[in-house]
């Protein structure tokens, strides 16, 4: 009864605003009168919104966001639905992941978006997997995330792949003989690339001194000190970017005068507004550079600006991050899927997503016979610590 009420004051509401001439925009993850009758379809939002990767999973959140805004409906099946987002926040914990997971398994959603972060990724999956449900990941690197299962996909490169490019850049852009390698003990997406990286300098014939520390670790001077004392060329630091954000403060107070290198999650105006009037030298792989589709661009920027919470989830600023685009494009293979499968059943649409293809702001988007993405090159930008920025470097492959 209650449920017939709320459709009837909402058609109202609805009718008094056409009425009185004035165009309602779409909002992300707000129910519409279509949800309220039944036509709405659930897409899942498995992101950190607190903990170590908060920051980089509200960026990654954002262009999910964004989409729904911009794409609020999809037809399947010949019949148009309201998508809405739930969003849950699975808080960087690997313990804590397979309850944010079950959450929206009991929500019942027809497909998944995530996680920033590889370690949550992969402690929520067997619970999507169990469910039924496919998990589109954004920006999951870890080449585990996908081994071994057939409802996991994902739309990023791997970091085999980035690993390479990365040693590859030290080589070629410093002539770097020795790279001393910062990795956190238990996270897979940290040691994970670390180790790919240290694989291929040494492929290169490079030298790798190679060091760990622990969960709540916040003071790196140590580190940075015995970086200098091996006469290391590059400092390699894959990390979440809170950890990120305090080597950049101490680097630069201990005058480290090597260039740090890192992966995509250092792809952050955390890591900007850390760098910004110091002397240090900042070099990261990530997924897209600012200015590479200038109307998307300006389209989210007026978003972001225009939404006080978007804004703080954005760091405070404008930036546009490659997590943002990865998010944003996620979205679309999610709808292009649903578009395919043509029903909401969650087992059709883990079919449709092996065939779908999809151009999306950060290139073309298609799954290989694992589940993932057909990715060969990424973005290289440099940290511009007087402009706050990133300025582009090169878009790098790694030769076959």
């Amino acid at each position: 009864m209650k449920k017939r009420i709320l459709s009837v004051l909402l058609a109202a509401a609805m009718l008094s605003t056409l009425l009185a001439g004035c165009e309602k925009k779409p909002e992300a993850s707000a129910d519409s009168t279509a949800a309220a009758d039944g036509d709405v379809v659930r897409i899942g939002v498995f992101e950190p919104a607190s903990g170590d990767n908060g920051a980089g999973g509200k960026q990654e959140t954002l262009g999910i966001q964004y989409a729904n805004y911009v794409t609020p409906t999809v037809e399947i099946g010949g019949k148009e639905y309201t998508v809405q987002l739930d969003i849950v926040d699975n808080e960087s914990s690997n313990d804590k992941a397979p309850t944010a997971a079950a959450t929206l398994v009991s929500n019942g959603v027809s497909v998944v978006l995530g996680s920033y972060g590889s370690g949550v990724s992969i402690a929520g999956s067997d619970t999507f997997k169990e469910a039924g449900i496919p998990v589109i990941g954004v920006t999951c690197t870890n080449p585990q995330i996908t081994e071994g299962n057939t409802h996991y996909f994902r739309i990023c490169f791997l970091d085999p792949f980035q690993g390479t490019v990365l040693a590859n850049f030290a080589k070629d852009n410093f002539s770097a003989q020795k790279a001393y390698v910062l990795t956190k003990l238990g996270d897979d997406y940290s040691t994970g690339l670390g180790y790919y990286f240290t694989e291929a300098f040494e492929a290169l014939g490079g030298e790798v001194v190679s060091d760990t520390f622990q969960e709540g670790n916040s003071d790196f001077t140590s580190y940075i000190t015995s970086a200098k004392n091996e006469g290391a060329d590059v400092f390699f630091a894959p990390s979440s970017t809170e950890v990120a954000a305090l080597l950049v403060e101490q680097a630069a107070s201990q005058g480290l005068e090597i260039p740090l290198l890192a992966g995509d999650t250092w792809d952050s105006n955390v890591i900007l507004n850390a760098a910004e009037g110091k002397n240090v030298d900042i070099y990261v792989s990530t997924f897209y550079q600012e200015g590479g589709n200038p109307e998307f661009d300006a389209g989210i920027k007026e978003w972001i600006n225009s939404d006080s919470t978007a804004k703080a989830n954005n760091g405070g600023d404008d930036t546009v991050s490659g997590l943002t685009v990865m998010g944003y494009d996620a979205y679309y293979v999610a709808l292009e899927a649903l578009k395919a499968a043509g029903s909401t059943d969650p087992a059709a649409v883990n079919e449709a997503l092996w065939d779908v293809t999809y151009t999306g702001v950060s290139g073309d988007i298609s799954f290989n016979e694992i589940g993932d993405a057909n990715r060969d090159a990424a973005y290289i930008k440099h940290a511009n610590t007087e402009t706050a920025a990133w300025d582009f470097v090169a878009e790098q492959s790694v030769a076959e």
